[in-house]
């Protein structure tokens, strides 16, 4: 299994940056399946829906979210924790992409 948290870069805008083109380049050279980590790979809750979805586009096995019932309160990385109905709403939102990707 891979995992692709994001990688470091010079840009401050958000904590890593996720690197989606990887999802189809460990496909091409390995039979393991791979995961994306979008909380990490960003750093930024705002983001994360937007990230899932490219992910799932472009063939992702997984996803790994962070989620929190109230993120200000968490002990680290609330910044980057989806809420629960947050949650919920990308999961409504992804089944289509899932769909077209011709993925279950």
């Amino acid at each position: 299994m891979f995992c692709e948290r994001g990688i470091r870069t010079f840009e401050n805008y958000t904590r890593n940056t996720l690197d989606l083109s990887s999802i189809p380049a460990v496909k091409q050279e390995s039979h393991c399946p791979i995961v994306i980590d979008p909380s990490q790979g960003c750093g930024r809750a705002d983001l994360i829906n937007s990230l899932c979805k490219g992910a799932v586009a472009m063939g992702a096995d997984a996803l790994l979210i962070e989620v929190h019932p109230n993120p200000a309160e968490a002990w680290s990385d609330g910044a980057q924790q989806l809420t629960l109905d947050g949650f919920k709403k990308l999961m409504r939102e992804l089944k289509p992409i899932i769909k077209a990707a011709g993925r279950s």
